[in-house]
């Protein structure tokens, strides 16, 4: 057996931990008492979770993932001396750092992620180590101004990070010139998009970082009070967030006399209850005021007069992660990256079927096919990849032939969807665009406050109309009638909610209309999703007779006789249209239209 000294680094972020990580790491310890053991966020590997590092004395390292108790063996006989090196489940070594996976990594520029899956979140130490709070000690060592650190924002050229894409350093302007001596800074960490994490992730893995952003944009426009607005559904943000605002308060980071200089500022968090809407600015003040979360009209405008009536300035949490870095490297080093009026980088959550998900930062520019097929690694399925919908459930539906677009915010608005937040949901041939429509409007529709009459009811009546589509009951004149609603609805609503609401069914109607057609004219989905347009039947040339369909099949509609395929069959009497039998068989001997 070896003697040699490992340091094992587990990522145990909500992913990791939901992957079975804590059950891992005990393991670990178990055969390697003497080990040192670290504990980090998600890298934004989420596809190859559980993930561990293991580093030896003479500095060779292997980073493994797709860890379970069941292969974990394999990589502890390695470990010891005793077994091969198991190279399934290897992600990259210092012998072979662009192994299985190691591009999905090397292909991304890390600024706002630069420290996520490299530190422990609740070591304020490692962050110091890693050139944590540099950023804001050169602001105020150096004497920088307020109005200097907004110029070298606005050099930056960075725009807001949460959707609006609004330049940063115009929107602290307003608030450095509004009247009045108090003032406050909100992150907006009420991250509501299906299939986004990019905030959690950021929060849960660095929230020092996103912390010493605020402290960076409070000194700017000259706020002594903050606020953190968390999802509630985020517990360990809320606990990683929460710990970082009391170790930086400890050392000196919060409170009064920050660093012996004039600045005061402290945070409090804000847990959100989980209403979508609430991330819009207005609404999400409302619901800090202790109100019902509900959008109001601007002028005036939050930088005016936003929470209790004071200039407030609202930055979404990838916003903030940046600021540390632009002023340690400089606004234009920044502005180097990405395009002209896109500068630095994004981070986006691929979700859906996508063969590689997760999180991943790229410059501003880059095309959408680049971020699906040579980070994210392509389709899931090993199907033709169809569309994305970008921007959550406010964006827009991009189809394959449109991927080549660079991603920045004129280019994408010009698609018809939207930046957003970063979320990609990414579908594949097999995909309904007209379901997918229906379940983005549902969500909006459930999320509306209510406040507007065209968002309240006209969300519901587009869902209506969506359902009875989807059934094979929709009429040609509905589907005019959808695009004649949802342009309604974009100019008669207060907020952006409501006024993005209709994207996804507009797009897909846009780019996907035969889609529409074929399920009101000839009563068919073609992604073979609607159960009201489909039947499965078994493909006898294709099956092998397995029978594992008939011990998936919830409702017993399936029978034959073990290795004989042409004695499968399905009864339609029976059958409920769930999908589970083309699930769990060979695609291609389940044929659902």
């Amino acid at each position: 057996m070896s003697n040699t000294q490992w340091t094992i680094t587990v990522g145990e972020g909500s992913c990791g931990i939901a992957a079975g990580a804590p059950e891992v790491t005990e393991l670990l310890k178990k055969r390697f008492p003497d080990a040192q053991f670290k504990s980090v966020g998600c890298v934004g590997m989420c596809h190859r979770e559980v993930m561990v590092e293991t580093v030896n004395d003479q500095g060779k390292s292997y980073l493994w993932g797709n860890l379970t108790k069941k292969n974990l063996p394999k990589i502890i006989r390695f470990l010891r001396g005793d077994g091969a090196l198991p190279t399934t489940l290897l992600i990259r070594s210092s012998e072979a750092p662009d192994c299985d996976g190691g591009h999905y990594l090397s292909r991304q520029t890390r600024i706002a992620l630069r420290n996520v899956g490299q530190l422990n979140p609740t070591s304020m130490a490692q962050y110091l180590d890693r050139g944590g709070y540099e950023a804001i000690k050169k602001i105020i060592h150096s004497g920088m101004t307020p109005e200097a650190v907004i110029e070298e924002v606005k050099i930056a050229k960075i725009r807001g990070r949460g959707g609006a894409g609004f330049p940063t350093a115009t929107k602290w302007g307003f608030a450095r010139n509004a009247p009045g001596e108090v003032k406050y800074l909100v992150c907006n960490g009420d991250e509501g998009d299906p299939g986004a994490f990019m905030d959690r992730s950021l929060l849960e893995g660095d929230p020092h970082n996103v912390l010493e952003g605020m402290l960076i944009a409070a000194y700017a426009i000259g706020a002594s009070k903050g606020y953190a607005y968390i999802r509630a559904e985020y517990p360990l943000a809320v606990k990683y967030f929460g710990q970082a605002i009391q170790d930086a308060r400890q050392a000196g980071y919060l409170g009064h006399n920050i660093l012996g200089s004039d600045l005061h500022f402290d945070i409090k968090i804000k847990e959100g209850a989980g209403a979508f809407v609430c991330g819009e600015e207005t609404a999400l003040m409302a619901s800090i005021q202790g109100e019902r979360g509900m959008p109001r009209i601007r002028p005036p405008f939050p930088a005016i007069s936003g929470l209790f009536g004071k200039p407030t300035i609202i930055n979404n949490v990838e916003t903030l992660a940046n600021l540390p870095w632009i002023i340690q490297n400089g606004g234009a080093a920044y502005a180097s990256i990405g395009t002209e009026k896109s500068s630095g980088t994004k981070v986006f959550a691929l979700a859906g079927a996508i063969a590689r998900g997760g999180l991943v930062e790229v410059p501003m520019g880059v095309s959408i096919r680049h971020v699906l097929e040579n980070i994210g690694g392509g389709s899931a399925s090993n199907r033709p990849l169809k569309a994305v919908q970008l921007g959550g459930p406010s964006g827009g539906c991009i189809p394959e032939r449109l991927f080549d677009t660079p991603i920045e915010y004129e280019a994408i608005n010009a698609t018809g969807a939207i930046m957003g937040s970063g979320g990609m949901v990414v579908m594949d041939s097999k995909s309904c665009m007209v379901d997918l429509a229906r379940y983005f409007l549902e969500f909006t529709e459930n999320e509306s406050c209510g406040k507007c009459t065209f968002c309240r009811i006209g969300t519901l009546r587009m869902k209506e109309i969506l359902t009875r589509i989807c059934a094979g009951e929709g009429t040609m004149a509905e589907i005019d009638l959808l695009e004649e609603l949802g342009r309604r609805i974009q100019t008669a609503t207060l907020c952006g909610l409501g006024q993005t609401a209709a994207n996804p069914v507009l797009t897909t109607i846009k780019y996907f209309r035969d889609e529409y057609i074929a399920h009101v004219q000839e009563k068919r989905c073609p992604g073979g999703v609607c159960k009201g347009l489909i039947t499965h039947t078994i493909q006898n040339d294709k099956c092998s007779g397995c029978s594992i369909c008939e011990r998936y099949c919830p409702v017993k509609a399936i029978t034959g006789t073990l290795k004989q395929p042409d004695t499968w069959v399905i009864d339609p009497k029976i059958c409920i249209n769930c999908g589970m039998c083309a699930e769990v068989c060979n695609p291609d001997a389940i044929l659902a239209a």
